[in-house]
């Protein structure tokens, strides 16, 4: 038997057996070209979802200015339209109380012509 034993102080850093940790070296797992390009594609279409998303709001604001210019157009001529009332009523009450009118005969049916 051999009576000598021979005791190692330090042990390589490639493998180190210490309390509670693995000896196992896993590898570093990286995505791969398939899923490269599934990721690039999904987000290519997130996007395009957005940009389209953002265009039919503006397209839905134009809608509704067009609506309110149009009803503006419309209460515009309306309030054209009541001014001459307006004026026309006025100048019936304007005549009606003038010394002018008041000097005037009412008018009357004199006779038709015959045939």
């Amino acid at each position: 038997m051999r009576s000598q034993t021979t005791y190692i102080t330090r042990r390589e850093p490639i493998a180190t057996f210490g309390r509670n940790r693995n000896t196992v070296r896993l590898s570093k797992r990286s995505l791969g070209s398939i899923s490269q390009i599934v990721i690039v594609s999904m987000l290519t279409l997130v996007f395009g979802l957005i940009y389209v998303a953002e265009g039919t709001k503006v397209t839905s604001y134009d809608y509704e200015i067009s609506a309110v210019e149009s009803e503006i157009s419309e209460m515009t001529a309306k309030r054209d339209d009541l001014a001459v009332e307006k004026a026309r009523l006025n100048s019936v009450a304007t005549a009606k109380n003038s010394t002018v009118a008041a000097a005037m005969e009412d008018a009357t049916v004199t006779g038709y012509a015959a045939d």
